[in-house]
């Protein structure tokens, strides 16, 4: 109780990181300060010393500290069930939902216009096994037309570096990430409302970076699921979209069929 008592307004959380970066920052014993009897700890030396410098901007004064807002980061492998539970546990708190990988989709759609990565990759190669027939008979794009699109499909060395982590499972280098990661911390909405971030970080080197840029969650949660689990949750998706294909395939020769009609007319 006497600990208690003694402790800074931010108990064993550095002032320094919630006043500027609005994150609850664990401090260290080796970094603490001592300012009206009260004792506060610090995450680097730096941020003890810039405390020392002016206390009265980093202390409760008329009205306790706001906290920041819960940040969660969830993480399992795929099929798990991160996105179905996040949307369940974002809607319960009020935060957003922000899903890694569908946000760097979002990112590059606007030039690629379609979805990238394995999944799509198969698309792709059943689109390619329609009759080129069928392309000659469907193709309405002249010459300047195609010479614009695949102008706007040149992808920025940013953009490149999101479709190979998509593509290839590359990771971002840090210089992306910093365009990406730390607006969910230290920008409206998120700053004030709070998020679950699902599927990040998923390697060690991405748990690396929000330690080294101080950005910390409040909670990291791994859903681990048992294989069996996750073959009869993604089964039945994966024959559903093989059923689509096969109706797709029927519905394009269909198509040709009625284009090969309408030229002997």
């Amino acid at each position: 109780k006497q600990k208690k008592r003694h402790m800074g307004d931010t108990k064993h959380f550095c002032p320094v990181s919630l006043k500027e970066n609005f994150v609850l920052y664990p401090g260290l014993q080796e970094h603490a300060a001592k300012y009206k009897e009260k004792i506060y700890y610090f995450s680097t030396s730096e941020y003890r010393d810039k405390f020392l410098k002016n206390p009265e901007e980093y202390v409760a004064h008329k009205e306790p500290l706001q906290a920041p807002p819960l940040r969660v980061c969830l993480l399992g492998i795929h099929g798990a069930g991160k996105s179905t539970c996040a949307r369940q546990i974002a809607d319960k708190l009020g935060i957003f939902h922000i899903q890694f990988e569908e946000y760097l989709q979002e990112l590059i759609l606007p030039k690629t216009k379609k979805k990238v990565g394995p999944s799509s990759d198969e698309d792709r190669e059943d689109d390619n096994k329609i009759p080129e027939e069928l392309e000659d008979f469907s193709q309405t794009m002249t010459k300047t037309e195609t010479e614009k699109s695949k102008q706007e499909v040149e992808l920025t060395e940013e953009e490149e570096a999101i479709k190979a982590n998509l593509v290839d499972n590359m990771e971002l280098p840090p210089e992306v990430l910093d365009k990406i990661v730390p607006d969910w911390w230290k920008k409206e909405p998120f700053r004030s409302t709070g998020f679950i971030l699902d599927g990040f970080p998923r390697t060690s080197d991405e748990a690396r970076y929000l330690s080294e840029r101080g950005l910390c969650p409040d909670v990291a949660v791994y859903i681990q699921v048992e294989e069996d689990d996750i073959l009869g949750r993604l089964f039945p998706l994966r024959l559903k979209e093989w059923k689509d294909k096969r109706h797709k395939k029927k519905e394009y020769k269909k198509m040709l069929k009625e284009l090969k009609a309408k030229k002997r007319v």
